[in-house]
């Protein structure tokens, strides 16, 4: 397993972590009022006042790989072996990787208004986010000799890059009603980075020698490392620290329009971390010749040589990182399927634009409620041209919610099948893209039933928050 991580270190790092659960638009779940500010979490005269998670993670981890290294990455995993026959050499053929989590570690949500006006909470989440391009050949590279000729230069068959980051995120959010139809939310968070890796390599050459069993290799590019004292260690160095503070924004809002269209516009994550001084920064364009490619330690010799190359010629200095935000815009309605008002329909539909790279995604998830039950089956199609079909399976009452499911529900499954039955046919084929996601929340509410204000036990002050006044200011509207 080491050297399995030894080789995906060498590709693309850890991916890209962010982890979209389309399933939780407007499930008035505590994870979507999080992720969406200005959703309610709470309805007057049936939730009560406080909600938490109690400290039982709510998860989201996702990876991703297209490109023709899938057959012999998952056969290396699953079979202990690589299987290279999908892979073209010499052709400019490129893989791309990703790799999501999202944690809400800590999540507590108090409703302040009897009016209904606001809620206001505080969430710690510990996030991860990066994505990779790696070629064919650097793939083949860690099986032997076989895939090249001997003797022949490469150039540029190694241009690999990747980043990765990893960090805290300390928010706090606060909704407001603003009037009958607007809602408005907003969550400033403290971020506070743990680890940072980008690696660009813009130029490279190899020649490979069957006979002694070696390669030779250069590469030339730019690596940046953030600051850890010492080796990395997970127990230590996860913990928050001041060393590379960072802030950000999310800024939401809901209108619901006459016909009960209900609309969100969503802002998300829009922030940068600002990594430590003590950073270093490699402009590297160095050489080495590996030996032993057909020997059980080749993938500690390879990846210990481009290690090496790629930490040349260094210099300390801080730099600054976006984190991944995006915009997003979602429409649902909702609909009553009989006459008793049991079984509910309420689609919708979110286009979801990354700010700073070009994803983009659009979805549509479809929720089928009876009673306290709500399954819902949701479609996402990319940019890239791929197409998803996910899950979820969700109990939720006034009080309580749990819910489960993936967004890639047949490749998850598929992904899961492949590892438990380890069968060579499945393995050693290349899908349109490889992917496994899942996530799972819970949350609790606690305290006094919220009243509404005609049937409060106390009496209100009807007053409105500072958001709704200033409405009222700008629109004179009195509602």
């Amino acid at each position: 397993m080491k050297k399995v991580l030894l080789v995906l270190c060498f590709l693309f790092s850890a991916g890209k972590i962010f982890a979209q659960q389309f399933s939780q638009y407007n499930t008035g779940s505590l994870y979507d009022s999080f992720e969406n500010p200005s959703q309610r979490a709470f309805t007057p005269d049936t939730s009560k006042k406080y909600a938490s998670n109690f400290l039982i993670p709510n998860l989201n981890f996702n990876i991703f790989l297209r490109g023709d290294a899938q057959a012999s990455l998952k056969s290396r995993l699953f079979l202990n072996k690589y299987d290279n026959s999908e892979l073209l050499v010499n052709q400019g053929r490129y893989n791309t990787a990703n790799f999501n989590a999202n944690a809400y570690l800590i999540m507590f949500k108090v409703f302040a208004s009897l009016t209904g006006d606001e809620e206001m909470g505080f969430s710690w989440q510990l996030k991860a986010e990066g994505r990779g391009t790696f070629t064919d050949e650097s793939v083949a590279a860690f099986n032997g000799t076989g895939s090249f000729v001997s003797g022949n230069p490469y150039t540029n068959i190694f241009n690999n890059n990747y980043y990765y980051q990893t960090y805290h995120q300390v928010s706090f959010t606060y909704r407001e009603k603003i009037s009958n139809q607007f809602a408005f939310g907003v969550k400033l968070s403290a971020l506070l980075g743990i680890q940072y890796q980008k690696l660009d390599i813009t130029n490279s050459n190899a020649v490979f020698d069957s006979e002694n069993d070696t390669v030779g290799v250069g590469l030339k590019g730019k690596y940046y490392q953030s600051y850890i004292p010492g080796h990395f260690t997970p127990s230590t160095d996860y913990l928050p620290t001041f060393r590379n503070p960072g802030a950000s924004i999310t800024i939401g809002t809901t209108y619901k329009t006459q016909d009960n269209f209900v609309i969100q516009a969503n802002l998300k994550d829009l922030g940068f971390i600002h990594w430590s001084s003590r950073s270093n920064i490699y402009n590297f364009n160095n050489s080495a010749n590996v030996q032993g490619l057909s020997t059980p330690a080749r993938e500690d010799s390879i990846y210990n040589k481009v290690y090496n190359i790629i930490h040349n010629n260094g210099t300390l200095g801080s730099f600054t990182t976006p984190i991944d935000g995006r915009v997003e815009l979602a429409v649902n309605k909702s609909f009553w399927i009989d006459d008793d008002m049991m079984f509910k329909y309420s689609p919708t539909a979110v286009a979801s634009k990354e700010l700073f790279n070009p994803g983009f995604v659009f979805a549509l998830a479809n929720p089928f409620q009876y009673e306290k039950y709500v399954l819902t089956l949701t479609t996402t199609y990319d940019d890239s041209k791929n197409f998803s079909l996910g899950a979820q399976a969700m109990v939720k009452t006034a009080n309580w919610e749990f819910y489960i499911g993936s967004d890639k529900l047949t490749q998850t499954a598929g992904l899961i099948t492949q590892a438990a039955n380890k069968s060579a046919s499945a393995i050693d084929q290349n899908g349109a893209y490889t992917a496994g996601n899942i996530f799972i929340g819970f949350s609790m509410k606690f305290g006094p039933v919220i009243e509404h204000p005609m049937n409060a036990s106390t009496i209100p002050t009807g007053e409105k928050g500072f958001f709704g006044r200033l409405w009222g200011r700008l629109f004179k509207t009195s509602d």
